[in-house]
Parts: C-alpha cells; structure tokens; sequence
C-alpha cells in the first residue's frame, strides 16, 4: 500500500502511528538506495522524496499545509485537527517542494 493510500485511512491515533512508521522506512530505504545509487540532484530521489534534509522537510510540510487547492486558496487541511490531517502534512514533506 502506498504512502498516499495509508495517508487516506488514518483515522486514529494509532494508525496515525503507523502511519508515521511506514513514512520513516521509506525514508530509510530510500537513504539506502541513494547510498548505492544516487540519483540525479535535478530530481527526486530513488522513491520519491523531493526533501533530504529536516529544514527542506519541514518547510515543505508548512508551505503545503498553508497553500491551496487550486484557485480556491483553501489551505490544504480543515480547520478542524485530525489524525488522518497531521499524516497529510507530515508525508506533504516527502514530496512537496
């Protein structure tokens, strides 16, 4: 199942959890497959993470958390706190940039 789809079915605090797992393994693999590897610095890397470092991580988890969809210019969580919203913005980092 993809990051995406896990994402998608958080809805407690323990799926949020594991969640949280399932996106540091796939960081860790992909730091093991760059090791071997590396892939070009003009593009993502081997699965898919646009942002290595914690400062390119977390700014990219709050620009998308406060950009919009589309031309609505709605932030891209509710206002209302949810677990499956904070799995959101925390796999945003891996690829938004």
């Amino acid at each position: 199942m993809s990051l995406y789809e896990l994402a998608e079915q958080v809805d407690s605090k323990e799926k949020f959890l594991a969640f949280v797992s399932a996106l540091a393994a796939d960081r860790e693999a992909e730091v093991e497959i760059e090791r071997e590897r590396p892939s070009s610095p003009y593009t993502s890397g081997a699965r898919g993470w646009e942002n290595g470092s914690i400062e390119a991580f977390l700014g990219a988890m709050s620009a998308w958390a406060a950009g919009g969809y589309g031309h609505t210019g709605e932030p891209h969580v509710p206002d209302q706190p949810s677990w499956r919203g904070f799995a959101k913005i925390l796999h945003s980092g891996k690829f938004y940039e």
